[in-house]
């Protein structure tokens, strides 16, 4: 990959990890946020991006030139010149050539295992081991992130090769056969498409077959590590966000956090919600854990780097018991995503105001303390070419309302 030219600013990178569509949909919320509150600061201009799973999503639309409001305007509100960019329903479509592909060895399997069982060269064990290849490596298809993606980089000032990237795009997957992380967008690994790589990266076991590339097959990069915030960090960065949707359930916290109606889906004991609950908090917390050890050793290992890290409250019950298919609840999810980074900043203000005046940013208090800001349109959505134009005027009176009303 050729050296990126330095800019004349701090030097600012993005770590964004994964977590499904929901962790997307997080991100983008609080990216928005941390734009608009932050004075200074472009999402789109930065020295460089390390994304994960999800996070790879995002971070290949910002490394593109789009801002997290146009991403928010195409993934969340489904308008602008690339509209639909994606939908998660797209990725419960059953993966049928993997299901064929496992069914036509089964015969084959069958034979071979019956016969080794009743000439006692394989125990039970061993037949169920044998018969285990038959399985589907599985459930769903990935293949709309790769069909969706290479669309919208094809299109004007974008693209779909990391060689022409005017910034440092790095999305992390992991080699099944070795376990070791492939930094798609790094020498020797740039010549991948950047939508192949964010499918391979986002492959989670179980859930998606392996994504093969070059004969080799990959998996979800969140497997070996949270954020693989080194990949940028190695580059002598200033300043460091870093956003992690995932973070474990408290409910202890949730009681004084803030005076809402309980949140659909809630449950007092997560054991009560059953198997899918449990894992999600497994899961979690694994993650958790994990990117708690990194966040330490990167400052240990890179003490000129400042590093901000961004993530849901562990008492919020809308993130964690929020179905992280369902597309129809993105709008709210990402408001919310919104509203508790500005919270966020309000609360730790101080720390974050005296990390940014080391790189010539400020917070805009303006912004930060505004009750009526909001990310999307609560109003009901137009139909029509008028009534779009015509909400659009209200948005900008709003906007020139706010303004106005301090002098």
């Amino acid at each position: 990959m050729p050296s990126k030219p330095r800019s004349t600013g701090p030097r600012i990178g993005l770590a964004l990890a994964g977590g499904g569509p929901l962790g997307a949909i997080y991100e983008i919320g609080a990216l928005c946020a941390l734009e608009e509150a932050i004075d200074g600061l472009q999402f789109n201009a930065c020295e460089g991006y390390v994304g994960v799973s999800a996070g790879g999503f995002v971070a290949a639309g910002l490394a593109n030139g789009m801002t997290p409001r146009e991403l928010c305007q195409s993934f969340i509100e489904n308008e602008g010149p690339s509209r639909d960019v994606f939908d998660p329903a797209a990725l419960m479509r059953p993966a049928w050539n993997e299901y064929a592909s496992r069914l036509w060895k089964l015969p084959g399997l069958l034979v071979g295992a019956g016969l080794d069982y009743a000439f006692g060269l394989a125990s039970r064990g061993a037949v169920l081991n044998q018969l285990g290849r038959a399985v589907p490596t599985g459930l769903f298809t990935n293949d709309a992130v790769h069909e969706r993606l290479s669309r919208v980089f094809s299109a004007p000032g974008r693209t779909n090769d990391f060689r022409r990237l005017k910034k440092r795009l790095v999305l992390v997957a992991v080699d099944l056969d070795t376990g070791e992380a492939a930094p798609f967008g790094t020498p020797g690994h740039d010549d991948v498409p950047i939508s192949v790589a964010v499918q391979a990266s986002a492959a989670l076991p179980g859930l998606f077959p392996p994504v093969q590339i070059g004969g080799r097959h990959y998996v979800d990069g969140a497997l070996r590590k949270t954020l693989h915030a080194s990949v940028l960090l190695e580059q002598g960065l200033d300043l460091l966000f870093c956003l992690n949707p995932l973070v474990p359930y408290d409910g202890s916290e949730a009681p004084r956090r803030h005076d809402e109606p309980r949140h659909k889906g809630a449950v007092d004991r997560l054991v009560d919600g059953g198997l899918p609950q449990v894992l999600s908090q497994t899961f979690r917390a694994i993650i958790r854990s994990r990117m708690e050890l990194g966040m330490k050793g990167y400052e240990r290992q890179y003490p000129g780097t400042d590093i901000l890290l961004f993530e849901p409250e562990p008492g919020d019950a809308k993130i964690f018991f929020t179905n992280p298919f369902s597309y129809s609840q993105r709008r709210w999810l990402a408001e919310h995503a919104y509203q508790e980074t500005r919270r966020m900043l309000q609360a730790r203000r101080g720390a974050i105001q005296a990390t940014l005046a080391r790189h010539g940013l400020s917070l805009n208090g303006t912004v930060v303390d505004d009750p009526r800001r909001s990310l999307v349109d609560p109003r009901p959505r137009p139909v029509g070419r008028a009534n779009q134009a015509l909400r659009r005027l209200e948005t900008v009176l709003d906007d020139l309302e706010h303004r106005l009303a301090p002098a």
